[in-house]
């Protein structure tokens, strides 16, 4: 019995070893073709992951590459914009004199005896101003929103005609006058008449690009001129305060006017109107259907963005994302009927070679990089530029002022495009920047100037 009883324990003992043998190698096995099931799977198992990598870098080097670059692209004319704006209000007294006539949307006079009524004054011109930009755009969006593209056009292209005909010749005369610049009539019409047609080609057909961006700046600076001159002082104030406030509304509200516009535009697939926007990069209008049809012949259609008037945002084309699929969407009912239509669709060498004669006969692909960037409205270059000149022509603005306000300026714009670059849609361009430059202008001009103006009435050098 005992020997029965040892020998039964020394056969499980051995069947135990045996058994931990297997298992212990049978771990690598397993882990072996647990590794050949999964490199083994179909590959759209794991194409997800990747695409998402890929994007994500390719979203870092879009940054990394068109942010400081296109930053400095729209610093550079909203510069220009205001220095021609300055430099005309600092030479020109014409801007400056007030001759008594104002706008027909501002009719209340600000020259009161008591400071009450020239604030309900100013309220009530403000008001008024505001609610004519609002019907403006709301008209607008409608006739966007029902195609009214002919009406648009005309509508836009009547406004380009009366800026750079009719306003050209009053600065262009006033400019003379102060120079004391003799010229004669005929003379002068043919300027204008080679300016203002050149300026309609650029702008709502084709031009160099530069040439497009300099008329855009100078049709900019001329309404912004405009408004210095027959806007009332507290009544242009309060309107670039209230105008960032509906600016704000407008784009991030939901039922917002240029909100809507922007999303119908993205709807179609189709670029707003280059009257309206300052691009760093080519916009063209003639043409564009063609090369709409090219890249939806050639990959999925991706929303196209352009920016309106008093907006500001990027263009950026979304990378189609990759089916969950397994069969990538080619269902075997898909490949049945397009076998019966077109015939067997499997690969023979003539079909390769005929496929590899397509792709050398092909165009080379254009590249998309002048349409991606960031798009500036002309209202933003328009009360910009209000802003900085307003504040060099009142009668106490002295260059401390001005260049606060210039600086404020461009640290509002910076701001704003980082906020753009954060959140990576349309956002408003004038919240920041006209607040930045309220409060720079009104605490220069009361606290700072006040300041220096002691120092160096006691020859105090700091």
């Amino acid at each position: 019995m005992a020997d029965n009883a040892e020998d039964l324990v020394n056969n499980v003992s051995t069947n135990g070893a045996e058994i931990n043998q297997h298992t212990d190698t049978g771990n690598p096995t397993g882990a072996a073709r647990g590794e050949t099931e999964l490199n083994g799977q179909p590959p759209s198992a794991r194409p997800p992951q990747v695409v998402t990598d890929s994007e994500e870098e390719e979203d870092e080097e879009l940054t990394l590459k068109y942010g400081a670059k296109h930053v400095i692209m729209l610093f550079v004319p909203v510069t220009l914009c205001m220095v021609v704006v300055v430099a005309t209000i600092k030479s020109v007294s014409f801007y400056t004199q007030k001759d008594g006539q104002q706008l027909i949307y501002t009719p209340f006079r600000e020259d009161t005896d008591t400071v009450g009524q020239r604030a309900l004054n100013s309220i009530l011109n403000a008001t008024i101003m505001i609610s004519v930009i609002v019907v403006m755009t709301l008209v607008l969006v409608l006739l966007y929103k029902y195609r009214c593209y002919k009406v648009i056009h005309a509508w836009l292209f009547l406004s380009s005609l009366l800026l750079l005909f009719f306003f050209s010749f009053i600065y262009l005369g006033e400019v003379f006058k102060t120079y004391n610049v003799a010229m004669d009539y005929f003379t002068l019409a043919v300027i204008i008449w080679n300016f203002g047609v050149v300026g309609m080609i650029c702008i709502h057909w084709k031009g160099p690009l530069r040439l497009q961006q300099a008329y855009l700046i100078m049709i900019s600076a001329l309404m912004a001129l405009v408004f210095i001159k027959y806007l009332p002082e507290w009544t242009a104030w309060l309107i670039l305060a209230v105008i960032s406030v509906y600016d704000l509304l407008a784009v991030l509200c939901p039922k917002g006017p240029l909100r809507i516009l922007v999303e119908t535009a993205q709807e179609r697939n189709e670029p707003m109107f280059p009257g309206l926007i300052y691009s760093s990069t080519m916009v063209w209008l003639v043409g564009m259907a063609d090369n709409v049809e090219t890249r939806n012949n050639s990959s999925p259609p991706a929303p196209q963005q352009e920016s309106h008037s008093l907006l500001l945002y990027p263009v950026v084309a979304m990378a189609p994302t990759a089916q969950p699929e397994e069969d990538g969407g080619f269902t075997a009912e898909w490949v049945g009927q397009q076998e019966q239509q077109l015939g067997q669709m499997q690969s023979t060498e003539e079909s390769r070679r005929e496929i590899q004669q397509l792709a050398s006969a092909r165009p080379p692909a254009v590249d998309d990089e002048e349409e991606r960037g960031v798009k500036l409205g002309l209202g933003d270059f328009i009360f910009y530029s209000m802003l900085v000149g307003k504040a060099s022509a009142t009668a106490s603005g002295d260059w401390n002022t001005t260049l606060a306000c210039f600086v404020a300026i461009l640290i509002g714009l910076c701001l704003t495009l980082l906020l753009l670059a954060i959140f990576k849609k349309a956002l408003p361009a004038l919240p920041i920047s006209i607040t930045f430059g309220l409060i720079f202008y009104f605490a220069t001009d009361n606290l700072v100037r006040p300041f220096m103006d002691q120092l160096a009435n006691h020859q105090f050098y700091i």
